[in-house]
């Protein structure tokens, strides 16, 4: 019997091949997928009524993600970007609670315990008015 040779040749195509194309198709799937769900999101929210009720802000978050930084061979940390999300909490008078994503300048200029009108459609912020 003689010694078994390991081939990562198949039919002409080598497993790098393979993988390079596994993760290259992993990669636009997960893209297509973003892109549907944000159109999903977009025209669910456009067929909805825009509603301007009375609730109160219950609570606030930031959500920060970062993407890409390491560190290379020497320790030198290279930062890479990273992006921050706002989110408020209202509270409407049957006491459902409802948590929207806003822009920065938004969640800057509302404060726990304010009172007032919320407008919005579907799960789209579009004003919010102290009383």
């Amino acid at each position: 019997m003689g010694v078994r040779e390991f081939s990562t040749d198949y039919g002409g195509i080598d497993l790098f091949t393979i993988a390079f194309l596994a993760i290259f198709l992993i990669f636009i799937i997960t893209f297509i997928i973003f892109v549907v769900k944000g159109i999903s999101e977009w025209s669910y929210n456009n067929k909805q009524p825009i509603l301007d009720v009375d609730c109160k802000v219950v609570s606030k978050r930031i959500n920060v993600s970062q993407n890409g930084g390491y560190t290379d061979a020497n320790g030198h940390n290279h930062v890479g970007s990273s992006s921050t999300s706002y989110y408020v909490t209202f509270e409407f008078e049957n006491k459902d609670r409802m948590e929207i994503h806003v822009s920065g300048k938004i969640y800057g200029s509302i404060v726990e315990n304010d009172v007032g009108k919320l407008k919005f459609q579907g799960t789209r912020f579009l004003d919010f008015n102290r009383n």
